[in-house]
C-alpha cells in the first residue's frame, strides 16, 4: 500500500516537472521572440523593366506567292540561298498563257482589219453625203459602225496587254536583297494564284536587320514607349545579352482564353536589335526586358519586404478616456471597431527597433524584379523584416517581439559567391 502511494507521488512529481518545463520553455520562447530575417533600407540605382517571351524575326520579310495559277516547272533557289533584287526565283508553266497571248494578238489584228474597213466606208459615206447621194441616216450608220470598230480595237488591245501581263507573271523574281529563309513548294507542285489569299511559295528576308517580337501584358504595355532601351536574351545564346530599341507597339491586343478564367490580353511590341550574333535565325525563342524607367540615388528595399495589411489604428477612444477620466461610450467603441474592420489593406513593412516589430505604412514608386523604390515612410539604414514569407505575410503583428537571425541568409550569399 505504501509502495503504491509512493509510486503515485513519483508520477505526480514527474507530471508537475513536465508542466513546469513546458511553461518555462514557452516563456523563454516568448522572451526570445519570433525568429525573422531582415534587410536594410539602402540607396542607389533602380531600374524598372517590363518583360515577356519573344520570337526573333527579320524586320523585313516578303512572302513570295504566284499572282497567276500554274504548275511550278523550275525553282531557281534553295532554302538558305542569298538573292538580290531581280534574281530569278520561280518559273510556272507558261504554255497556257502563251496561247492566250497568241489568241489576243489574233483578235487584235481582226479588230484592226474591221476598223480599217469601217473607216474607209465612213470616209466614202461622208463624200457621198456631201454630194447628196446618201441620206443623213445612212451617214449616221456608217459613223456608228466606225466608232464601234474603234472601240473593238481598244478592247482587243486591252485583252492583249492582260494576256501579256499574265504571261510575264509566270516568271517570279526577287523583289529585294535577302536570304531564302523558307521554301514551301517543290518543282511539279501547283501554285494557286489569287487576289484574296496567298499560296506562299517561299520567304525572302533581310537577315541583316533583326527584331524581337515580344508579347506584353495589357497591364504592363502602358508603361512601354517607343525608343525604350531593352535587353534581349536569346535562348540559343544563354551567356550573352543583346541590346535593342522599341520600334513599334501594337494599337490593338490579342486575347487568348476568351470567356474563361485564363483569359489573357497581350500586345505585340517589336524591339529592333542593335547587336546581332552571326548565327541568329528567325523563329528563335528569346526573353525581352524593356527598360521603362531608370532612377539614380533613390531609397530602395527588397521586394519581399513589402506586404499588404490593414493600417494600424490607434485606440483614440482609450486615449481620450484616459485624459478625460471617463469610460469610452460603447457606441463610439463599436464605430471605431467597424472602421478598423472596413479599412482597405495598404502597403506596409515591419521595422525592427530594439527587438520589436513595428508596422509602418510606406509609399512605393517604381519597382525592378527584386526591389521597390521607397518614397516615404522609412529612413536609410532601417532594419526591415524580409522573411520568412509565412511569418511576414500573415503571422507577424505590430508590436510582436522578434529575434533577428540572418545566419541562413549569409550562408546562401556565401554559397552564391563560391
Amino acid at each position: 500500500m505504501a509502495k503504491s502511494k509512493k509510486k503515485k507521488l513519483i508520477i505526480f512529481g514527474i507530471f508537475i516537472l513536465f508542466v513546469v518545463f513546458i511553461v518555462i520553455a514557452t516563456l523563454a520562447r516568448k522572451k526570445e521572440g519570433i525568429k525573422v530575417q531582415t534587410e536594410k533600407v539602402s540607396r542607389g540605382r533602380l531600374v524598372s523593366t517590363v518583360s515577356g517571351p519573344a520570337k526573333i524575326e527579320p524586320e523585313i520579310e516578303v512572302k513570295i506567292s504566284a499572282k497567276v495559277s500554274g504548275q511550278i516547272i523550275k525553282l531557281g533557289v534553295n532554302e538558305g540561298d542569298s538573292v538580290s533584287a531581280g534574281d530569278f526565283l520561280v518559273q510556272l508553266d507558261p504554255e497556257e498563257y502563251k496561247a492566250s497571248v497568241e489568241q489576243s494578238q489574233s483578235n487584235r489584228d481582226y479588230a484592226v482589219a474591221g476598223y480599217n474597213k469601217a473607216k474607209n466606208e465612213y470616209e466614202r459615206a461622208k463624200k457621198l453625203h456631201a454630194d447628196n447621194l446618201i441620206s443623213d441616216a445612212e451617214l449616221e450608220i456608217a459613223k456608228s459602225t466606225f466608232e464601234q470598230a474603234a472601240s473593238t480595237v481598244e478592247q482587243a488591245k486591252a485583252s492583249l496587254r492582260q494576256s501579256q501581263d499574265y504571261l510575264s507573271k509566270t516568271t517570279i523574281k526577287s523583289p529585294m536583297d535577302g536570304i531564302v529563309t523558307r521554301l514551301d513548294k517543290k518543282e511539279g507542285e501547283m501554285a494557286m494564284g489569287s487576289q484574296f489569299t496567298l499560296d506562299v511559295i517561299m520567304l525572302v528576308a533581310d537577315l541583316t536587320k533583326m527584331q524581337a517580337e515580344v508579347e506584353i501584358d495589357e497591364n504592363d504595355v502602358i508603361h512601354v514607349s517607343l525608343g525604350d532601351t531593352s535587353s534581349i536574351l536569346v535562348d540559343a545564346f544563354p551567356d550573352t545579352t543583346f541590346k535593342g530599341i522599341v520600334t513599334e507597339i501594337a494599337h490593338s491586343g490579342t486575347t487568348t482564353g476568351s470567356g474563361t478564367q485564363e483569359e489573357v490580353t497581350n500586345f505585340l511590341v517589336k524591339v529592333g536589335m542593335i547587336q546581332k550574333p552571326k548565327n541568329l535565325r528567325p523563329g528563335m525563342s528569346a526573353t525581352v526586358d524593356v527598360i521603362t524607367e531608370s532612377l539614380n540615388d533613390v531609397m530602395k528595399l527588397p521586394i519581399q519586404c513589402v506586404t499588404m495589411r490593414k493600417p494600424v489604428q490607434k485606440d483614440t477612444l482609450a486615449a481620450r478616456a484616459e485624459n478625460e477620466k471617463t469610460a469610452p461610450d460603447s457606441t463610439e467603441k463599436k464605430d471605431q471597431e467597424k472602421q478598423m474592420d472596413e479599412a482597405e489593406p495598404v502597403k506596409v513593412v515591419f521595422q525592427v527597433k530594439e527587438g520589436i516589430a513595428h508596422q509602418v505604412e510606406v509609399k512605393t514608386g517604381i519597382s525592378s524584379d527584386t526591389e521597390w523604390e521607397i518614397k516615404s515612410g522609412l529612413e536609410e539604414g532601417s532594419d526591415i523584416v524580409s522573411g520568412p514569407y509565412r511569418i511576414l505575410s500573415k503571422q507577424l503583428k505590430d508590436g510582436d517581439a522578434v529575434t533577428v537571425d540572418n545566419s541562413m541568409k549569409q550562408k546562401v550569399r556565401e554559397e552564391e559567391t563560391d
